[in-house]
């Protein structure tokens, strides 16, 4: 049995789904890897050893390849241990609640990597828009190539089904009775996963996540693995503008060259207008503003005005940080390993910590993108700025897992 042919959208063929304690981050949520260490001393069964086999206690941080063969065998000894059990043509139904906020509701399932636009004119029906780090996206490749399996999932947005999908994956909740996997993560949040196999909701709800174009929301470094490492599909959640929110995606800065002089001052010289601002430092939440730590001391930066008339992309904060801190003033690719891009799970507080540690030279607090920016600057097919859109809540590595070999 397969999903209708119009759609981009199918059933897991093989799926190993958690029996618990394997739930995780996925690998590029964190803003300190030394964390993945940690988190992997308290639960070795977390898919992050798997994901991550370099950060594992007693593994060189420094050689991922090395580690490969590790990856494999926790793999391997997780099937063995039966912290996961096999299930077939499925799909499954994801719900994220909070005691604080809304469900949010996404389909586990597969799409086709042959659906993937990257750019106008381009033929597909998932686009992805957002410059990649080529070496994270070559060792997803030679992870995906070591175990043949694909742990953590791709975030796309529904863009023209979105009611009906939404409505659909809350009966599917209501009707099912417990769900087959529950998780929780560091927020609290509670995860849980409906294992569906019935024929007719599996075509059902495969038509309704593929009606239309999808856009990626978290993962393009897989996406991007998935075509490199020559899939036919890749494992994804599909989920509904409604169901995410957009939090802040910060920069921290360090090793800033001394012969610029104060970084406030070169802020100033480019025709950005600085005033001081009071401490502790939040995210701004004015269009146009930065807010910078460094020293002990906050400023409020007014970025200098733009063309009114370019694309709204380049008009965003996330575009014009870029250009006039990282290309402009420092002459620095944004790939370059001096900036740390720090998502939206990191409070202020946490990177200005960094700077009075001496972990970074100055931290620049950008205000979030909002959801219906994102939509429409992907629809235009107009790329997004580098790291600029931290959605919550996100998919959980390890609970759904797709064979792919």
């Amino acid at each position: 049995m397969s999903a209708p042919s119009h759609t981009a959208v199918s059933p897991v063929t093989r799926a190993w789904v958690s029996t618990g304690g394997t739930g995780a981050q996925n690998y590029d949520e964190f803003a300190d890897d030394a964390e993945v260490t940690q988190i992997l001393r308290d639960n070795p069964h977390s898919a992050l050893a798997v994901e991550m086999p370099h950060r594992a206690p007693g593994a060189d941080p420094e050689d991922f390849a090395a580690a490969l063969p590790a990856a494999g065998r926790r793999w391997a000894q997780a099937q063995q241990e039966a912290r996961y059990r096999a299930v077939e043509q499925m799909v499954a139904v994801y719900r994220i609640s909070a005691d604080d906020g809304p469900s949010s509701l996404g389909l586990f399932a597969m799409v086709d990597t042959g659906e993937i636009s990257t750019e106008a004119g381009q033929p597909g029906r998932v686009i992805r828009n957002e410059d990649v780090f080529i070496g994270k996206v070559r060792q997803r490749v030679a992870l995906v190539q070591q175990i043949g399996h694909l742990l953590s999932a791709v975030l796309l947005v529904q863009t023209e089904r979105a009611e009906e999908l939404q409505a659909a994956l809350a009966r599917v909740c209501t009707q099912a009775g417990e769900p087959d996997v529950v998780d929780h993560d560091a927020a609290g949040r509670r995860h849980e996963v409906w294992t569906v196999t019935d024929e007719d909701t599996v075509a059902r709800l495969c038509s309704l996540a593929g009606g239309g174009e999808l856009v990626v929301a978290d993962g393009n470094h897989r996406t991007l693995a998935a075509q490199l490492a020559g899939l036919d599909e890749f494992l994804a959640v599909i989920t509904t503008a409604s169901s995410l929110a957009l939090r802040p995606y910060h920069r921290l800065i360090r090793d800033w060259p001394a012969q610029m002089g104060e970084p406030l001052q070169a802020l100033s010289d480019a025709g950005a207008h600085v005033e001081p601002a009071d401490l502790p430092l939040d995210t701004p939440l004015t269009a146009g503003v930065m807010h910078v730590y460094t020293a002990g001391r906050g400023y409020s930066v007014r970025l200098p005005s733009g063309d009114p008339d370019a694309p709204a992309v380049d008009r965003m904060d996330h575009s014009r940080v870029e250009q006039l801190v990282l290309r402009d003033l420092l002459r620095w690719d944004p790939a370059d390993e001096r900036i740390t891009y720090v998502g939206g799970d990191y409070p202020a507080s946490w990177l200005c910590a960094a700077v009075d540690d001496g972990r970074a030279d100055l931290a620049l607090l950008i205000a979030p993108v909002t959801v219906e920016d994102f939509v429409r600057v992907n629809k235009q097919r107009s790329a997004m700025p580098r790291k600029s859109t931290w959605f919550v809540p996100k998919a959980r590595a390890g609970l759904v897992v797709a064979d792919v070999r």
